[in-house]
């Protein structure tokens, strides 16, 4: 038996390694994307690609050359300040760390360059998925049109529309959001603030997950997520649509802090972005369904710890794998895999989850010991 053609939902990070990695081996598959256009949106800021999974999974697709092409030197510099502004822990690049910084953006466009034309199928929202029994499914898609796979892959994010035929687990609002602000031509603008982030990332942390984290992306721009534990009646409350006016509320909750910290709020070059932050229970599992399976965050959507897109990319090679080594015996590989998964998706999940509940005079001691033992 041949490898049935392999339909994808989310041209994400984890979709896109696993086209990827099915095409390396011979296996064809299309990918249907809701964008219209792989540059029809901004596609986030700085990832650090870990060699325990991220980089195993670019290896896997063939793209090790073409990664190392857009590492960003030096930004693998730590800093983690006291809100005062006080420097707690500088901890230079000095090249050998095992996590180097890349643009999602680049990432994603490397992904995309190493697949045959018309992979990716642009502008087709899947909104609806169902069983036709006997391991096939059929998708439909915003624009009216649908299609039937014997084997489809959910890599469609958060709001998966392809969950459902696996789990009635849904996201659920972890109590915390994120706001992103971006400071451009910072060196001139903004020095002081350029100083203390400095060359890579720049941790600012209080109590109970609450803090400021900011990072260098390319040339002078600074990408600031600004972390608060508040219900999503508080954010409603604030009018996004008024930038100067959201800004303010938020630095508010900064009061008392060193002026070059929050300037990453009140002179933020942009409205600022609202990031509420949903994420399934730890140790989302189901049990196997013929034809079907899911990878990244429709799988396992995570409190945010750096673990999201190396894990995505990780099970997009592993899938991609599992399906090489299994030819004509699907159910086999999306066994092996999914139980594999189940287990990796818990223990990459509980890093760094000691850090969301810290007390006031153990925030930054907490921090700077987490960076310490995983920053290599």
């Amino acid at each position: 038996m041949n490898t049935p053609h392999v339909t994808i939902i989310g041209a994400g990070l984890g979709g896109l390694t696993l086209a990827r990695v099915l095409h390396v081996h011979g296996i064809p598959a299309t990918v249907y994307e809701a964008e219209p256009a792989p540059t029809a949106r901004a596609q986030g800021g700085m990832l650090d690609i870990h060699d325990y999974n991220g980089q195993l999974a670019i290896e896997a697709a063939g793209l090790m050359d073409e990664f190392r092409g857009i590492i960003l030197p030096g930004r693998q510099a730590m800093r983690i300040l006291a809100p005062d502004g006080t420097v707690l822990l500088d901890k230079p690049d000095d090249g050998n760390g095992g996590r180097p910084e890349v643009q999602r953006g680049d990432l994603r466009q490397i992904l995309l360059d190493s697949l045959p034309a018309g992979t990716v199928q642009w502008g087709r929202k899947a909104v609806s998925t169902r069983s036709l029994g006997e391991g096939r499914h059929e998708v439909t898609f915003a624009d009216g049109g649908t299609i039937t796979t014997s084997l489809l892959v959910g890599a469609d994010g958060a709001w998966s529309r392809v969950r459902p035929l696996l789990s009635d687990a849904t996201p659920e609002y972890t109590g915390m959001s994120y706001v992103e602000t971006y400071l451009f031509d910072v060196d001139t603008r903004h020095p002081a603030t350029a100083r203390a982030v400095g060359s890579g990332s720049m941790a600012a942390p209080a109590a109970g997950g609450k803090g400021i984290q900011a990072h260098r992306e390319k040339g002078e721009t600074i990408h600031t997520y600004v972390v608060l534990r508040e219900s999503q009646e508080w954010f409603d409350a604030i009018d996004f649509a008024d930038g100067a006016a959201a800004a303010a509320r938020i630095a508010k909750e900064f009061e008392g802090w060193a002026p070059e910290l929050t300037a990453l709020i009140t002179d933020s070059d942009v409205p600022p972005i609202l990031r509420p932050i949903f994420a399934l229970p730890l140790g989302h599992k189901w049990e196997r369904v013929p034809g079907v399976t899911l990878l990244g965050d429709a799988a396992h959507l995570l409190t945010p710890n750096g673990e999201g897109a190396n894990s995505a990319m990780y099970d997009g090679a592993e899938l991609g794998k599992a399906i090489a080594a299994h030819p004509g015996d699907i159910e086999t590989a999306l066994t092996q895999y999914e139980e594999a998964m189940f287990s990796r998706s818990v223990e990459f999940g509980s890093i760094g989850a000691e850090l969301h509940d810290l007390d006031d005079d153990d925030a930054a001691a907490g921090l700077i010991k987490f960076y310490t033992e995983n920053s290599n």
